[in-house]
């Protein structure tokens, strides 16, 4: 893969640039919709298809279900899932925080239970690579020991000594290991530290020698204060090489994307559009509201006059209130792609404000209303 840095906002650190794969072009910033097991959600794959330009797999989730075998009998995981654009993913570090009651952590790799039938397996920094070559996304990630939050700075340095190491192999692994198909794949070391910046700068200074494509900034968004998380980032920003991407992993609510964009990250992803989609929740331009809420019982007005998708125009609110008192998946898939799409054109709009060199001045005229509940 390749990134060009095509410009940089007059008054803050955004910039657009342009990531160039086998499997088409991502202009940058940009959101990837989590699709953690080949699928997004309640939305199918041709609605996808007009409002993302790459999709988040997980290596974790993939293995266990449907099977790596399947899939690379398939040829990989685009022709599995009928997805031709660029697809990241992650790889299975996350799994190491967020399953760490049934995990067992060694120095050398990570012993999981399968959520299926109870088994262990092991997971070195080499299995993830491996695994990540079978599945065949555009881009992949070092396998990563993501600390808790709050953790001691002892704590958080022994994960980032262990993460050094553990990248070392990574890296070490694919230059020994080619592609297993007609593409390449870009690789992404994933940057850890906690809320000390002083080791995230240890991290980047020690990984040096590593080849890389472009860097994710892991670890955030785990209860530490808003604050923390973009000091930190802003940190990283201007320290990491301006011509690589910098990906900001699992922070995505609209207000973050915008703050994130502001400091300089090009790539963001979160399960929060469809997640909380899934639950009633929408976002607007004029605020968030929840559909569920008796307020909107006789409202017959489209969920979105000004929206870009066609659900927006299709179903009203007192529908979609209906949809998600009886319990109908329809409901969760017309806000799934709502909220998508409405992410997707955020993203755009700030992409375009860049180029004006106003984003800053619309970035804050927009936030008061993205944050209000309807």
């Amino acid at each position: 893969m390749k990134f060009y840095l095509i410009k940089k906002d007059c008054f803050s650190k955004a910039r657009l640039g342009l990531i160039q794969t086998d499997h088409g072009n991502i202009q940058t910033p940009t959101f990837m919709p989590v699709a953690s097991k080949g699928y997004v959600k309640s939305t199918p794959i041709q609605d996808l298809y007009k409002i993302s330009d790459i999709i988040l797999g997980n290596t974790y989730h993939l293995y266990f279900q449907p099977g790596i075998d399947i899939i690379r009998r398939t040829g990989g995981i685009h022709p599995f899932m009928n997805w031709k654009k660029p697809i990241l993913t992650d790889s299975g570090g996350y799994q190491v925080f967020s399953m760490k009651k049934i995990n067992k952590i060694t120095d050398n790799g990570v012993y999981f239970k399968s959520l299926l039938n109870g088994s262990s397996h092991f997971f070195s920094p080499e299995k993830s690579m491996e695994i990540q070559r079978m599945i065949g996304g555009d881009i992949i990630m070092s396998f990563d020991d993501c600390p808790s939050y709050p953790c001691s700075y002892s704590e958080a340095e022994q994960s980032v000594d262990k993460n050094l190491f553990w990248l070392k192999r990574c890296s070490y692994f694919l230059e020994k290991k080619n592609e297993l198909y007609p593409h390449k794949q870009g690789f992404f070391p994933v940057i850890q530290g906690s809320i000390y910046t002083d080791l995230r700068k240890k991290y980047i200074k020690n990984m040096n020698t590593i080849k890389a494509d472009g860097y994710a900034i892991g670890g955030l968004g785990l209860g530490e204060s808003k604050k923390d998380a973009y000091n930190v980032i802003n940190v990283l920003t201007d320290i990491l090489p301006h011509e690589k991407p910098r990906y900001l992993m699992g922070i995505g609510n609209p207000t973050d994307l915008l703050e994130g964009i502001s400091m300089g990250i090009d790539m963001f992803d979160c399960v929060i559009p469809t997640r909380n989609g899934r639950h009633g929740m929408i976002f607007t331009w004029n605020g968030i509201l929840n559909i569920k809420n008796k307020k909107w019982k006789y409202d017959c007005s489209f969920l979105d006059k000004n929206g870009d998708s066609y659900v927006d125009t299709l179903y009203n609110k007192s529908y979609i209130r209906h949809l998600f008192l009886s319990k109908e998946n329809l409901g969760k898939e017309i806000i799934s792609i709502h909220n998508l799409s409405f992410y997707y054109k955020l993203i755009s709009q700030s992409r375009k404000h860049i180029m004006n060199n106003d984003f800053l001045l619309w970035k804050n005229s927009i936030t008061p209303n993205l944050t209000k509940r309807l």
